[in-house]
């Protein structure tokens, strides 16, 4: 750099030569520090300036598994301003951390300028991404409690293992890790350990080994149990007393945070209900080390009288406002309560909308309000699925669905798939409304068609043409009431083909079916070669069903997916009457019991029932009985070891050996089950083996079992003192009924996949008890159970 002194008076223009530098964009520091000091020294400076090359255009090159956009939104360098290598350095670490987000942490970027004329540059970044590269190991320090394996298991973040191709939750995520670290406090805290932290966690990247490393140092402490708990209510016309019944906790129990927050909730909406809504509910715990219990003290009082001025909802681009405000059970305008803010931050996360969820709080415009801050960033809710699997009782079938679980933003579900199997097929769509009339009612309705063919059971074809309407009114976190109405056609008919024979004993078919001299089909030939029920036969044609009915759910589950402690219990009624051609009174049951006997190994004792009960005006039979179709069909879903429609009363006078299952109107049974994990596989792989044993039975067939077919006004073969009695080789219009209460039971063995295709269950049983049937005049034995000890049931996603 070059300078010439003049003398002072020509100072000015060395000002203005400073201005012009001043303005030119590009000016180095050291140039423009160089300016100042001739203009302090009094000289006219001549600066020989560097100016940075004008961006034309940013453009990235080389990226597959990134959206270009998605790159683009990172980068701070634009078009139309001075080249700036420090930014272009800064660009470069954001696009790496987008591909390690992605599980690529092998990336690199090049950047690289291109020259063009009048001083312009295009900068070009270049990719290079590399292979996936995921969670290689995730370890724990200092568990000594709970093992690591477990730990593993209730983290969202998995370990990289051959099923990588079909999952994300391998990929490192620093903000799934920090979710993740709270899901261990919480079950920790959840299990007694008042005193967990979590001290550190470290990730580092292996490049030989093509992914991270995530260490995670852990302080246990003592496991407490509850010792006293008393409530402590310091507002005058509050009763300590009156508030006992709202508390989850009791003396003995091991310490359950999660039973802490509920009893929170619980106090805090109890006492704003009196009108007392500036009302703090605060637990105090006292320690004893020596004994390893906690006292627990509920306090309630007068609280600060804060206000909510707004509560601001930020980062939503799809989900609608009032999706998000509907959560919180107060709104501008009401007394602020931290409790209740966090159970809505709760339930916004548990609503699956959002990756993250975050509410804040800010200073009003007065010292008694403030501001709610709530920052979500939407993820996809969508989903298209294929879908195929195998089941004993259905054979091979395959679905396509699609589904919405926040449809167009309003937080409404939406399901619309097909079906297509070897014995069924039908199609189906779903619609909910969480907040039905802005109130936490969920309303819906399904409609549906489809055909199942039972030919392989009972003889039979049907198809089911519906709908449903549903209200569910959550009264409780834990119990919950659903009012049902479903108006639906069955269309049921027999096969009457030279491969499905079932009606020839009614309608011969021409040159197939063998004739007595008379010209009636010989017995023998058509009830050989399988012909279905009488009673099967009546039922035939269309019958409309017009039914009500009431759901009651009680869940106090810890993990829907995969309970390990917890009860579920479900009861339905159903009246069906309400116009239609079918009249009865249906109640069914059906409760579980989880209990994790030791870590990984549950126990589960279930237990379900069920009675029906035909009125007057049943369309084709008389009073008091039931069709068909209307009763409880049952067999693996009750005992495990017996083919679909394999318990039950059956219809005995025809010689079909196989089928002719008639349904009967009561059921119970119960299970013992123990679920564990198969030592020495990976947890990730979603293997658990399970043994069990089974017992129930159903009997009570309450169908018609004279039929007047010719309309002759006699019932053939039927006798008031013998009954229905079989002559050789004629045709009649009644039939014999084996109708058994034998308890059928069964011990067997199951391995459970909860695979990320789906869930699968391979079920192996041997039938302990079962109904034998009798002996049938040809020496063939009929009417007993249907065993199979092998039931594979579930479905996949591909």
């Amino acid at each position: 750099m070059m300078s010439t002194t003049t003398p002072r008076r020509r100072k000015p223009a060395a000002t203005a030569v400073i201005a012009l530098s001043a303005l030119m964009a590009g000016v180095t520091a050291a140039d423009t520090a160089f300016a100042q000091q001739a203009a302090q020294g009094g000289r006219r400076a001549a600066a020989a300036v560097t100016q940075q090359p004008l961006i034309n255009r940013v453009v990235i090159e080389g990226n597959k598994k990134l959206e270009k956009a998605q790159l683009e939104g990172a980068l701070e360098l634009k078009a139309r301003t001075p080249y700036n290598q420090a930014v272009v350095d800064a660009d470069v670490q954001r696009i790496l951390e987008a591909y390690r987000r992605s599980g690529r942490g092998l990336a690199q970027v090049t950047p690289r300028i291109v020259d063009l004329p009048n001083g312009r540059v295009d900068v070009v970044y270049t990719i290079t991404e590399g292979e996936k590269t995921g969670v290689k190991e995730i370890r724990f320090v200092g568990n000594t409690q709970i093992s690591s394996s477990r730990l593993r298991g209730i983290m969202q973040t998995t370990e990289t293992n051959f099923l990588s191709f079909l999952k994300s939750t391998d990929v490192y995520d620093p903000d799934r890790i920090t979710a993740d670290l709270e899901l261990v406090r919480r079950y920790y805290l959840k299990n007694g350990y008042a005193d967990f932290r979590v001290l550190s966690s470290d990730v580092t990247f292996d490049p030989a080994g093509g992914g991270y490393i995530i260490t995670i140092s852990v302080q246990e402490g003592e496991q407490y149990r509850i010792g006293a708990v008393n409530v402590d209510s310091r507002i005058p016309e509050i009763s300590s007393d009156s508030l006992r019944s709202d508390v989850a906790t009791s003396s003995g129990s091991v310490y359950n945070a999660d039973a802490v927050e509920k009893t929170l909730q619980a106090v805090t909406t109890n006492v704003a209900r009196r009108g007392n809504a500036f009302a703090q509910v605060r637990p105090v715990g006292n320690r004893n080390p020596a004994t390893n219990t906690i006292d627990l003290n509920y306090v309630i009082e007068e609280g600060p009288r804060i206000y909510i001025e707004r509560i601001n909802v930020r980062g939503n681009t799809r989900t609608r406002d009032y999706v998000v405000r509907r959560e919180f059970d107060l709104g501008e305008g009401d007394a602020y309560n931290k409790v209740l803010v966090d159970r809505a931050e709760r339930r916004l996360n548990n609503l699956g909308f959002f990756k993250r969820v975050r509410i804040s709080n800010e200073p009003g415009s007065a010292p008694d309000r403030v501001i709610v801050n709530v920052d979500v960033e939407d993820q996809s809710t969508g989903a298209f699925s294929i879908a195929g699997g195998y089941s004993t009782s259905d054979g091979f079938i395959g679905e396509i669905a699609v589904t919405e679980s926040n449809f167009l933003g309003r937080g409404q579900f939406v399901r619309v798939a097909g079906q297509l199997g070897q014995r069924t097929n039908g199609v189906d769509f779903s619609f909910t409304e969480p907040y039905f009339l802005g109130y936490r009612m969920a309303a819906g309705i399904d409609l549906f068609s489809k055909f199942t063919d039972q030919t392989k059971f009972a003889r039979y074809e049907n198809r089911v043409t519906g709908g449903q309407l549903r209200l569910g009114l959550p009264f409780t976190e834990e119990f919950s009431l659903t009012l049902r109405y479903s108006l639906y056609q069955q269309d049921l008919s027999i096969p009457n083909t030279l491969k499905q024979p079932f009606n020839d004993c009614s309608v011969p078919i021409p040159g197939y079916t063998q004739l007595n001299p008379d010209g009636t089909p010989s017995r023998f030939f058509c009830e050989g070669n399988g012909e279905a029920s009488l009673a099967i036969k009546q039922s035939r044609g269309d019958t409309l069903t017009s039914l009500g009915g009431l759901t009651f759910n009680y869940n106090t589950l810890d993990n829907t997916k995969d309970p390990r402690n917890g009860f579920y219990g479900e009861v339905k009624t159903d009246f069906a009457g309400l116009g239609g051609d079918s009249r009865y009174f249906r109640a069914t049951g059906d409760a579980r019991y989880y209990y994790e006997l030791i870590e990984d190994i549950v126990g589960i004792a279930r237990v379900q029932g069920g009675h029906i009960t035909g009125f007057a005006g049943n369309k084709g039979v008389g009073n008091g009985e039931l069709r068909i179709v209307d009763q409880f069909f049952l067999g693996p879903s009750l005992v495990r070891g017996f083919a679909t429609n394999g318990i039950g009363p059956r219809d005995i006078s025809s010689l079909d050996t196989n089928a002719n299952a008639i349904g009967g109107t009561t059921y119970f049974g119960g299970t013992l089950e123990v679920q564990f994990p198969i030592f020495g596989l990976p947890r990730e792989l979603g293997l658990k083996g399970a043994i069990f044993a089974d017992a129930g039975t159903l009997f009570g067939y309450k169908g018609p079992t004279r039929f007047d077919v010719n309309g002759n006004g006699l019932i053939e073969g039927f006798s008031p003192t013998l009954g229905c009695a079989r002559e050789a080789n004629v045709s009649q219009e009644c039939i014999v009924v084996r109708d058994s209460k034998t308890i059928r039971s069964s011990v067997g063995a199951s391995i459970l996949w909860s695979s990320p295709l789906g869930p699968i269950r391979f079920d192996y049983a041997f039938a302990l008890s079962k109904d034998d049937g009798v002996v049938a005049s040809n020496g063939a034995k009929i009417g007993g159970d249907r065993t199979q000890a092998f039931r594979f049931s579930g479905g996949t996603r591909f």
